[in-house]
């Protein structure tokens, strides 16, 4: 397929999917005039890449996830370097919580200092 179909379907422009390409993370092959040509697997791939970049993942980040789904397996989150992606984000995202929970509680401290009696919802 062309890669006006791939970002149809997909759901992602075609500059993104060629900056995808530009990354390494899709590989077209090229028909005989020329044109990027794409397969059923790359649809996968790229809905691998939008799903995991929807969420918060970096663009790095998919590379595991796009080789353990070229390696044939079912999905990209089941190789260890994809598990590993998956707990470093986790722990950045319990680190980012921690954060905002503590600045709420500065904010909430600093509210109640200048308005005494105002309510602090949470």
């Amino acid at each position: 397929m062309r890669i006006g179909e791939l970002a149809e379907r997909t759901g992602v422009s075609t500059r993104s999917l060629r900056y995808y390409e530009q990354h390494g993370l899709l590989s077209a092959r090229r028909s005989p005039n020329g044109y990027r040509d794409y397969s059923e697997d790359d649809v996968r791939l790229v809905s691998e890449i939008r799903a995991l970049l929807s969420v918060g993942f970096t663009l790095e980040d998919t590379r595991p996830f796009v080789d353990c789904l070229r390696r044939g397996h079912s999905t990209g989150g089941s190789c260890s370097e994809s598990v590993e992606v998956y707990e470093r984000k986790l722990n950045e995202i319990d680190a980012e919580i921690r954060a905002l929970l503590a600045r709420r509680a500065e904010v909430a401290a600093q509210l109640s200092r200048s308005c005494p009696g105002c309510f602090v919802r949470g």
